[in-house]
């Protein structure tokens, strides 16, 4: 394996597993206060069980965030040194920003999880809004700087030389509030979808059904949201991309040739070298319409850009598929959810509501990780978009393949790390009697 498909494969992997502990690590706390809200609205003992019992799942989220977070940043220096030596003085300032609102969110969740019973009470849930807004902001900022890589900004760059930086306006790129609303909304689908469906399957099996089923109601309520509010900030994504990246777009979609009311293809199978996409359905001039806003719109083909900057095709256009479907049954499931909450109480007393929220439960994850490689792998071959290449960023350290095996290790047991906790976690709230 040679070293820039060793690095790639590193950096793919390790993300695919930091961006869930991150997108968890987000959300979990406004699970948690909205929780410790209803607590101190109505004293009902079942909000304080579940409260103490998802504040441990945020603080074991916190700590594999940090340690997979922090290995991914020892990544960026080790397998991308051509790359740091140019973007680090100019995206320093959105990860400088980052840390420092870790920084609070450690200290927050310090003041959180030992002040029951030691400090006023309405300062004690704030301390817990503190975590989840911290939170929230780090994965924004951090989203920023990838947005940058998008959408380079904030220099000059002469004859391979970049001149007069500025932070700023690096970190507020084109890109970066389309990628961070996109983002910040897909964590909370995702990991709404994934404690609902966790909860739907614990009432399935009759255990602590107050506790479950309050627990289900407040994490797909803020899933449902997310979910539904999704379409609308695809389509500013897909505006976006398609002014910036036409190629990224067009990979997307699989189109090849360029035309004006172009079609947009659902699902179908690439065939690169024949250029077709086979088995496909085609809705006429939509892709005109959702990209433009103008049915005769002319949209730019795979073919109006040379062989070397386009990415793989395949792989950009399924990804995309797999995040659109999924992403539609969580909307239509959101849908299903609120006429229950609202008008078909019955549903609730129904098994095949709870097996398919139960069912749903990886489906924002699986979405979450195809919008990635939609916007890493689309991006290819440029690290900095239309300015460096991956090839050229890449260590020429060799032995990179060891660092790509040793990582998978790591993170592989932080994974069952974590499922081991999460489940002994929800075995200790299933056993617990309810707390005075």
């Amino acid at each position: 394996m040679e070293n820039l498909d060793a690095a790639r494969l590193q950096m793919a992997f390790t993300l695919i597993f930091h961006i869930v502990f991150a997108c968890v690590g987000m959300v979990m706390p406004f699970f948690m206060i909205t929780s410790h809200y209803k607590w101190l609205k109505t004293r009902k003992k079942i909000y304080l069980t579940l409260t103490k019992s998802w504040q441990k799942g945020v603080a074991i989220f916190f700590v594999t965030g940090a340690v997979s977070g922090t290995a991914l940043s020892f990544e960026l220096g080790l397998l991308w040194p051509e790359f740091m030596k140019h973007a680090g003085p100019i995206i320093g300032m959105p990860f400088s920003l980052e840390g420092a609102a870790f920084f609070v969110e450690a200290i927050a969740l310090g003041f959180y999880l030992y002040g029951w019973n030691k400090i006023p009470e309405k300062f004690h849930w704030i301390t817990g809004v503190i975590v989840g807004i911290s939170g929230v902001l780090s994965g924004i900022l951090v989203v920023a700087a990838n947005g940058w890589m998008n959408a380079p900004s904030g220099f000059d760059y002469v004859d391979g030389v970049f001149s007069n930086i500025d932070p700023v306006k690096a970190m507020l790129n084109k890109a970066w509030f389309t990628q961070a609303l996109h983002m910040t909304l897909a964590a909370f689908a995702s990991t709404g979808f994934a404690v609902a469906g966790i909860h739907a399957y614990q009432i399935l099996r009759g255990r602590q059904m107050d506790v479950h089923q309050a627990a289900f109601k407040i994490a797909i309520s803020f899933g449902a949201i997310a979910a539904l509010l999704q379409p609308l900030s695809g389509d500013l994504s897909a505006k976006d991309i398609a002014e910036r990246q036409p190629v990224k777009l067009a990979a997307m979609e699989a189109h090849y040739n360029t035309e004006k009311g172009a079609p947009l293809y659902i699902g179908g199978i690439v065939n690169n070298e024949t250029q077709e996409v086979k088995y496909k359905v085609e809705i006429p001039k939509a892709l005109s319409f959702l990209a433009f806003g103008d049915f005769d719109a002319e949209v730019k083909g795979l073919n109006d850009f040379p062989e070397d900057e386009r990415p793989n095709v395949a792989i950009v256009h399924y990804a995309f598929q797999v995040m659109v479907s999924l992403g539609g049954i969580m909307a239509m499931a959101s849908i299903v959810f609120f006429l229950a909450y609202f008008k078909k109480q019955s549903w609730w007393q129904k098994n095949w509501f709870w097996w398919g929220f139960t069912l749903l439960a990886p489906v924002g994850y699986i979405a979450l990780e195809a919008g990635w490689i939609v916007t890493e792998v689309g991006r290819q071959p440029w690290i900095i978009h239309g300015i460096m290449r991956t090839k050229d960023a890449v260590t020429p350290v060799p032995g990179i393949v060891v660092s790509f095996y040793m990582y998978v290790v790591l993170y592989v047991l932080l994974t069952v790390a974590v499922a081991w906790l999460m489940n002994r976690q929800i075995k200790a709230l299933n056993q617990s009697q309810l707390m005075a």
